[in-house]
């Protein structure tokens, strides 16, 4: 890396640290911070310590949140019989917009992964149980990610779950729309079949 001011390349070694962020991506962006009047870096830098500062999890199903609950936990026209578990508060985002789905969510944050050492306790687990205590939710949606972590996840809390009398699905998996069969994988065209319905 070339010898830059010290300031420039701690900045550019900072933004490497993000996801997806390579050098010559952080590189551009701190030399477009660099040529950028003051006050959009102090806005930037005001929105980056905002984020750490006011915001936390929802008390009641982990979602980020900048208030004792979430948006919707808060809304009273949610439908508080379903939940869907989620690994993540952004896959919160894409069930959004499908506009389809008015029930409450439960972000896990991560997934069982044995080889990288995450087990049931490094998951927010724990406060779904008070929620079905009520009585009020009669269907548990699954829908963490379709991979060997997320399945593992989803098989993991279904044997947790069912016992509760509650009714425990699972997202259903395979190809997507648009997509041509010659291009589905091995296992993406065994979910197809397994997850296929009546027409």
């Amino acid at each position: 890396m070339p010898d830059y001011p010290e300031p420039l390349a701690r900045l550019i070694s900072e933004l490497k640290r993000l996801p997806g962020i390579g050098q010559k991506s952080a590189q551009r962006l701190a030399f477009h911070v660099l040529r950028a009047p003051r006050e959009d870096a102090e806005r930037l830098a005001q929105a980056l310590l905002g984020v750490k500062d006011r915001l936390g999890l929802c008390r009641l199903c982990n979602n980020i949140s900048d208030g004792d609950l979430c948006p919707f936990c808060a809304d009273p026209h949610r439908d508080p019989s379903v939940i869907c578990v989620v690994e993540e508060p952004h896959n919160i985002l894409p069930i959004e917009t499908t506009r389809q789905y008015n029930g409450l969510y439960h972000v896990l944050h991560g997934a069982l992964s044995p080889l990288r050492g995450v087990t049931p306790e490094h998951l927010k687990i724990a406060n779904l149980f008070p929620r079905l205590e009520s009585g009020t939710v009669r269907e548990i949606i699954l829908a963490t990610n379709p991979t060997v972590e997320g399945e593992a996840t989803a098989a993991y809390m279904a044997r947790l779950l069912k016992p509760l009398g509650v009714r425990v699905t699972r997202i259903a998996l395979g190809i997507p729309v648009g997509s041509d069969l010659d291009f589905a994988d091995e296992v993406t065209m065994t979910k197809s079949l397994e997850n296929r319905r009546e027409m």
